[in-house]
């Protein structure tokens, strides 16, 4: 029979909080799927950070086509868009908000085109994680920056 402190160990992994790195993919995965067509650039950018960026660096980078396939997955439910934002932001420390919204604008401009729907998940991500608006604008504008072309 399970003691007490079981239970108590049981229940608070079941709803524990997704991880930094998970609640950081979803977030660029949620872009990328936002118009329902998830490009090759799109995809290849998720890597490249996920490669490239000292906060994945504890990261084990086999996992990424698991958490990338359970958070297309959670999108198919009813609300799971609300659902995954909510929990993004429960797996965020605040000092990552910032970081979050940069990786999501990167992967939004990395195909060269901003869809509307693109655009209207970035204002969500945004407002969800109580980003200052000048803030998200300079990110914004460092993403444009970063992926222009002639």
């Amino acid at each position: 029979m399970p003691n007490e402190r079981d239970i108590i160990v049981s229940s608070e992994t079941d709803s524990a909080p997704m991880s930094h790195h998970k609640a950081l993919i979803y977030t660029m995965v949620m872009v990328s799927a936002a118009d329902s067509d998830m490009t090759d650039a799109e995809i290849m950018a998720i890597g490249e950070e996920v490669q490239r960026l000292p906060i994945f660096r504890d990261y084990d980078t086999d996992l990424l086509p698991e958490a990338a396939a359970e958070c297309a997955e959670a999108l198919q439910a009813a609300e799971g868009l609300d659902k995954l934002l909510d929990e993004v932001k429960l797996g965020l420390p605040k000092k990552l908000h910032e970081t979050a919204y940069a990786l999501a604008c990167d992967v939004a401009v990395a195909d060269g085109q901003l869809s509307q729907e693109e655009l209207r998940l970035l204002q969500m991500l945004r407002n969800k994680l109580e980003l200052d608006r000048l803030h998200s604008a300079a990110i914004e504008r460092g993403a444009r920056a970063r992926h222009a072309r002639l």
